[in-house]
């Protein structure tokens, strides 16, 4: 039987669903690669890949998307990974420097930025550029909060402007995929985040940065009905940005 090939996130935040795809029998039907959240989203639509954990905002970019399980990335106010940083309060921020990582992440910080805070800004995506703030996500943000003087965490901001939790990506396929397949896929999704404390002992223990805190509290695995409620909200909030 020809392998399923799925690309997923390379974040701390897929360990668990990585964990429990390889310590299932699904890993005998698949083809795993693990790429920064940009990639993943350009192997679906490119048709390289079959199943991607891609990040929301591309999911219009994919021909036939659909979400083919019940778990994704996500949080219930602060997620403690999607931030944007500045060292001038957020209604003096003028130019932001975008993170090459995540079309969603960075869509977000538009949507805050343009609805929720209300402020008019320049966007670049030039690494050498001198701005007012930037958005950074996933591992490279860890312990990083204290390094600057205003760190907006988007998941938390995300919260006080709709009352509704986020997705920052889901699981998502580009064609048809065998009901029994998916069904095995939930299933291995479901056993990685059954065994977190396992996924932890495998983490480095990092001096500043509670990683038990961030799977166990700050992340929120479920694709809830209010979790796809935002997801669509904030689809159309991206139509509204040009």
């Amino acid at each position: 039987m020809k392998k399923i090939k799925i690309s997923a996130v390379s974040y701390t935040n897929t360990k668990p669903f990585i964990y429990g795809i390889e310590h299932s029998d699904i890993i005998n039907e698949v083809d795993l690669s693990l790429d920064i959240p940009s990639d993943c989203a350009n192997k679906l639509i490119d048709n390289k890949v079959d199943i991607g954990l891609i990040p929301v905002a591309t999911i219009p970019l994919v021909s036939n998307a659909n979400i083919i399980t019940n778990y994704c990335i996500g949080s219930i106010g602060a997620v403690n990974s999607v931030f944007i940083f500045s060292n001038v309060p957020v209604n003096e921020i003028k130019t932001v420097k975008l993170d090459a990582h995540s079309r969603t992440s960075n869509n977000l910080a538009k949507v805050l930025l343009k609805f929720h805070f209300k402020v008019d800004v320049e966007f670049t995506t030039n690494l050498e550029a001198e701005t007012d703030a930037f958005v950074l996500i996933g591992d490279r943000t860890f312990g990083k909060k204290g390094d600057f003087k205003f760190a907006y965490d988007m998941g938390e901001e995300w919260m006080k402007f709709t009352g509704l939790p986020f997705v920052y990506a889901a699981w998502v396929a580009n064609k048809t995929i065998p009901e029994a397949f998916i069904k095995e896929f939930d299933k291995a999704l479901a056993l990685g985040l059954a065994n977190r404390e396992s996924v932890l002992k495998e983490l480095p223990v990092l001096p500043n940065f509670d990683l038990k805190d961030y799977l166990f509290d700050k992340l929120n695995f479920d694709l809830t009905f209010d979790k796809r409620k935002a997801l669509n909200l904030f689809l159309d909030y991206i139509k509204q940005l040009d």
